[in-house]
């Protein structure tokens, strides 16, 4: 067992890890990689990802996983802590020629034991649809790269729709889809329906219904990743010039906006209440933002490179409300009278998913811990809890004492907030049913290539009396206001010189940190290396900018969370990282996707493990 210590053993990668709730454990037995467990040469290969869906087999065993390994896609029964994997056994398994598969998403609402729906990106810009389980290929979109020639950075279904799904590209763009409907054999032309700082909404203008039926320009650069709201009625986008944008989806409207401390954006979440968003790119840093407020509520220091997924743990994070809150409402809910898809789709209402407008110091819940994880390109592990001392640092622990709103929903919004511009309504598309059968994506490689809508208002409300009980720096009692006690400051933040507040101190830390830890994440080819480089100039001159305001707190302005646990767990840089109810689920470049059991579940495979069958290529 590796031990936990400092020295060389810092350098040792870990097989368990403690936390308040017990010791997680590697199964070495449950890995899945490539049948024949060789590391993986991921030289200017695309990250590895992992979907998951339950097919609802009556055995009991209806886990079903998929991953992609370069030119490689792997489909197998998931057995968890369960059971020991047998990668002898693919249920599919496809090699592609020319492309490599980027991102994938199932369906969960027509997932069976006998069908599934698989949306899988590429680095050439298409997307295919496939049913793994019948071994088929059923459509192919995008196949003529008419719509975008570039690399799809993520794909999703539509929350509630089993027909609507959403296309991200490194161009910035993103295409919604129906999959009832063609592409057509020409490039799709476009009317402008709603336009902000920053984003426009096109919608596709075509005599019979085609794809794509939207089209979004979000940003400046990549698109790296985007996420569904709980709820599926907003949408938040983390984009290669550093801007966290959220947008009601149907309405097209901009909610918020935030930026990094510095550089791109690449990963984002929202947690299971939908309050708040978490991100984190190539600052090092995970970003908390509250959805409500529409503000950095604090930053999570622990990474020593990009960091490149977070993800909220559901089963540990836990909300208990005192008072139920408002119900969301809006301009977006006149607008989704209006607006349809046409494609039957269908909203998800569950108690989990509440969206609140209310100020965060309204009806305040009675307890409140928000658990997530981040994994980064440094190869280490990092779980973080938000409590509520975090979350409502205006008012005192004893909870006896009330407190004016600060930022109320139903205030005015600030000056300088985005204005939208409706040119038209999105048309009801007609549904039409194709049954042209695709084989594999083909060709030559593509190349891979604001304003804060919050109220402001300010109080006179003294520091806590005690510190943060979580595990975070001192902070100041109001963020926005310029008056910072920095004794008090300095006494913390003094440890983090890789984040000085000096622009020189940061530059250097900037050209270091390049040096040192930057790996392609994007992807290696020359295009979006020119994407990149091009865009360098704009980033820091908005870096300049949003500095020091709502948009983008200084280190001293908000509180600095320190990480439960920190880990190195791989050799190759981090691209996964999901939670199941039994157990959290990782995966480096290398390959390698491993299964992690929750403290109490891994007794379910230790009986079952068998010694003959170690994994010659296990990460321990």
């Amino acid at each position: 067992m590796a031990a936990e210590g400092g020295g060389k053993e810092m350098n040792e990668i870990k097989t368990q890890f403690t936390t308040r709730e017990g010791v997680y454990k590697l199964l070495t037995h449950s890995e899945y990689s490539r049948p024949n467990r060789v590391p993986f040469n991921s030289q200017g290969s695309n990250p590895v990802k992992v979907s998951f869906v339950n097919v609802n087999d009556q055995s009991g065993n209806g886990d079903r996983i998929c991953f992609n390994v370069g030119r490689e896609l792997y489909f197998y029964i998931y057995k968890g802590v369960r059971k020991a994997a047998d990668l002898s056994k693919p249920i599919d398994k496809r090699i592609y020629k020319g492309t490599q598969p980027t991102c994938h998403d199932f369906n969960p609402l027509t997932a069976t034991a006998e069908s599934v729906s698989l949306l899988v990106g590429f680095s050439a810009g298409q997307v295919q649809l496939i049913d793994p389980i019948k071994k088929e290929t059923s459509k192919l979109f995008n196949e003529e790269r008419l719509i975008d020639k570039t690399r799809v950075t993520c794909v999703r279904w539509v929350p509630g729709s089993e027909s609507l799904f959403l296309v991200a590209h490194s161009s910035g763009s993103m295409y919604l889809y129906n999959v009832e409907n063609t592409c057509g054999t020409t490039a799709p032309h476009y009317q402008l329906l709603k336009q902000g700082e920053n984003y426009a909404v096109h919608t596709c203008k075509s005599k019979s219904a085609r794809n794509p039926l939207l089209r979004w320009t979000v940003g400046e650069g990549a698109l790296n990743e985007f996420a569904f709201s709980p709820d599926g009625k907003f949408l938040a986008c983390a984009s290669q010039d550093g801007f966290l944008r959220v947008f009601g989806f149907d309405a097209a409207e901009l909610h918020g906006t935030m930026k990094s401390y510095f550089g791109g954006l690449l990963c984002v979440c929202w947690s299971p209440d939908g309050r708040y968003i978490v991100a984190g790119g190539e600052d090092d840093l995970v970003t908390v933002w509250s959805f409500s407020d529409c503000r950095v509520i604090a930053r999570g220091h622990g990474h020593k490179s990009w960091v490149s997924v977070v993800a909220f743990d559901h089963c540990t994070t836990s909300v208990e409300d005192g008072d139920p809150p408002a119900e969301f409402s809006g301009s977006d809910e006149e607008f989704h009278e209006q607006v349809h898809f046409g494609a039957g789709r269908d909203r998800a209402n569950s108690s989990h998913s509440r969206l609140s407008k209310r100020n965060s110091t309204d009806s305040r819940p009675v307890s409140v811990t928000y658990r997530f994880g981040s994994v980064g390109q440094d190869t280490q592990l990092c779980l973080w809890d938000i409590t509520e001392d975090i979350l409502f640092p205006h008012l005192p622990l004893s909870r006896t004492r009330t407190h004016t709103n600060v930022m109320g929903a139903a205030s005015p919004p600030a000056t300088g907030q985005t204005t939208t511009t409706t040119v038209s309504t999105i048309p009801t598309p007609t549904t039409t049913t194709t049954t042209t059968t695709t084989t594999n994506p083909s060709g030559t490689n593509g190349k891979d290539n604001v304003s804060n809508s919050s109220s402001s208002g300010n109080t006179a409300n003294s520091l806590p009396s005690t510190l943060p009980r979580s595990n975070s720096l001192p902070h100041s009692s109001n963020p926005g206001n310029s008056i910072i006690d920095s004794a008090f400051i300095a006494t913390g933040v003094s440890k983090f010189a890789t984040l000085s507040l000096h622009d020189s101190r940061k530059e250097r830390h900037e050209k270091d940190h390049k040096r040192n830890h930057s790996m392609g994440h994007i992807s290696s080819k020359s295009s979006d290396k020119l994407n990149q480089l091009s865009s360098t100039r704009t980033v820091k001159a908005d870096a300049a900018k949003t500095l020091g305001t709502m948009l983008c707190p200084r280190m001293d302005e908000v509180p600095l969370l320190e990480p439960l646990v920190c880990k190195k767990i791989a050799h190759e840089r981090l691209t996964v990282l999901i939670f199941l109810e039994d157990c959290l689920v990782t995966a480096c470049q290398e390959g390698f996707v491993c299964t992690w059991a929750r403290p109490g579940k891994v007794g379910l495979l230790s009986s079952q493990n068998n010694p003959a069958n170690s994994p010659s290529g296990t990460v321990v």
